[in-house]
């Protein structure tokens, strides 16, 4: 089986840059996570050496007064290097994890101007590995990275000076051996470990997206035999990201066991330039144990090091994917509000809708799906655009909302809809989507988020406007469940759901798109005339876009879209 290849956007390298700079934690938690690293690791180095010590000055027999502080400092030792290690941990994870917080806000905060129309080149499962296991793994630039690296690097430090202290050529030995195990370890855990680490990553979002494609359309595949090309697919993906973790787990084990083998090496060195001096009354007996002891204790220290750069691969991989899906410059035909933008709330704006001359193109995409269009939408008018598929009757609906940018001129009540933020212009023109979103809760839940404040009493009204109060009190009431995208309810129910929320909106003026492409003839009969009479209340504008036929008296006035543009 072939390997398949795993393609990630380009990211900018400033917007990586600066990502990474969030994922860190404030200086003053990350140093005190370091400094408790420096006395854990420290404590380990001297609990050997101390340990070499005394036991070998034990052997020659001495008063205990000798040795008493060196028993003292074993015991201190010990339980400092478990204390401090575990003060380590419970400080470095609670930064990096109150970091996390703010970088998923923030990444969700730069995601939203962008949706639904700016996401569409990414698959849902991969922007959620984004938002989630690539999230998280920016907590490693700081646990895995660089609290390492300094920590490691202060207490090898402080190691070598002892040793030199102790016996310049060990000291000399044992810092050559780590420099060799610096390139080495790196150089070696970049060849084996390094292509796996950078693709680990993609290939994790591609079997989550792979999983997310088989399970949300679990029923098609099943009616349509394909239920084992799906499978197949997620068994590919996992075969492929399982690849890539043992490959990484094999670099990683030989980066050790390489590191290993140069602390023997120092162990060695120190041993044989440590004998003739004990030989020749330089060194002492425990002098000679501390300084073959000590490499041991250094490299179990240093041994993160090689592993760090390692971390720092994944980790940029990471960063990099995620400033692909949030990216610093909005992608073209996305709106972006203005510095000065004002807020409706501040000015009188009445629910007349103008397009003049108004064209338009998907993000990113050259060929314009609208044309030059004008229209006019009156207070309390209840208009029908038609068309066929590809017409641009959608795009004209995210025109309204300011989903999608637009040239020409775009007015509400007068004033140009780019004076105002996109929020405020989407509170007076709301849309009813062609397939309504539905949250995994009950339907007082689906309710609620359109209007927080309303009571029970007003939701079991408004569900009465749009014919859903019988069938909500044979359900058991607002706690029915309506399952995952709606999975409990018909495409007519889940309709009127939709158009309940918009009701409890109060938009002023309400764009509602294609609400009977999924149901049929008689439930779409019954829908059309809900939403032109129900949400025509009140005064409100209504444009139904409708490639169905509906009846003349049901609306003012009807137009045609064809080819982006509108006919006469």
């Amino acid at each position: 089986m072939s390997e398949a290849r795993v393609v990630v956007p380009a990211a900018n390298s400033a917007e990586v840059r600066r990502i990474l700079r969030l994922a860190l934690p404030p200086a003053g938690r990350l140093w005190t996570a370091i400094a408790f690293g420096v006395l854990s690791g420290g404590s380990a180095v001297a609990l050997l050496g101390v340990s070499a010590w005394l036991i070998t000055r034990a052997s020659e027999q001495p008063a205990m007064m000798y040795l008493s502080m060196a028993v003292v400092g074993v015991r201190a030792f010990a339980l400092g290097r478990a204390f401090f290690r575990y003060l380590e941990r419970l400080a470095g994870h609670d930064a990096a994890f109150r970091q996390l917080g703010t970088v998923r806000s923030r990444l969700y905060a730069r995601l939203v101007p962008l949706a639904p129309d700016g996401l569409r080149g990414i698959r849902s499962g991969d922007l959620l590995t984004r938002l989630a296991d690539d999230v998280d793994e920016l907590q490693n630039l700081a646990l895995r990275v660089i609290q390492p690296l300094v920590t490691a690097g202060i207490v090898v430090a402080g190691s070598v000076v002892v040793a030199v202290m102790v016996l310049p050529a060990a000291g000399l030995g044992l810092l050559v051996m780590l420099v060799i195990a610096l390139a080495g370890g790196v150089l070696l855990n970049r060849w084996a470990a390094g292509s796996a680490e950078r693709r680990i990553a993609p290939l994790r979002a591609a079997l989550n997206d792979a999983l997310h494609d088989l399970v949300a359309n679990l029923d098609v595949l099943t009616a349509f035999g394909a239920l084992g090309a799906g499978e197949r697919r997620v068994r590919e993906a996992s075969a492929r990201l399982t690849s890539a973790v043992r490959s990484r787990a094999i670099g990683l084990g030989v980066t050790a066991g390489v590191v290993s083998l140069l602390a023997g090496g120092a162990t060695v060195w120190a041993l044989a330039v440590g004998v003739p001096a004990l030989g020749g009354g330089t060194l002492s007996a425990p002098g000679l144990a501390v300084i073959a002891l000590l490499p041991i204790a250094v490299f179990e220290v240093f041994g993160t090091v090689p592993l760090a750069f390692g971390a720092w691969r994944s980790v940029r991989a990471s960063a990099e994917r995620i400033a692909s899906a949030a990216p610093a410059v909005v992608p073209d035909g996305i709106p972006v509000d203005t510095v000065d933008a004002l807020s409706l709330d501040a000015v009188a704006v009445a629910p007349e809708v103008v397009l003049e001359g108004v064209s338009a193109h998907w993000p990113d995409a050259d060929a314009p799906v609208l044309r030059d269009v004008t229209l006019r939408l009156e207070p309390g008018e209840r208009v029908l655009l038609t068309g066929l598929t590809g017409a641009g009757k959608t795009a004209l609906a995210h025109v309204l909302t300011r989903l999608i940018d637009h040239t020409g001129g775009y007015r509400l009540g007068g004033d140009d809809v780019e004076r105002f933020r996109q929020d405020d212009v989407r509170r007076v023109v709301g849309l009813v989507e062609q397939r309504p979103y539905l949250f995994d809760a009950d339907v007082r839940q689906n309710l609620l988020f359109a209007q927080e404040a309303a009571t029970d009493d007003d939701l079991l009204a408004v569900l009465d406007r749009v014919g859903l109060r019988e069938w909500v009190g044979e359900r058991g009431g607002l706690g029915a469940a309506v399952g995952e995208r709606g999975a409990l309810v018909s495409g007519g129910q889940a309709q009127r759901i939709a158009l309940a929320r918009a009701l409890l909106a109060d938009f002023p003026v309400l764009v509602v798109d294609e609400p009977t492409a999924n149901v049929d003839a008689a439930a779409a009969d019954a829908i059309v005339r809900d939403v032109l009479t129900t949400a025509a209340e009140d005064g409100r504008t209504v444009l139904l876009i409708s490639h169905a036929d509906v009846p003349p008296d049901l609306v003012d006035r009807t137009l045609r879209l064809e080819n982006g543009a509108l006919v006469p």
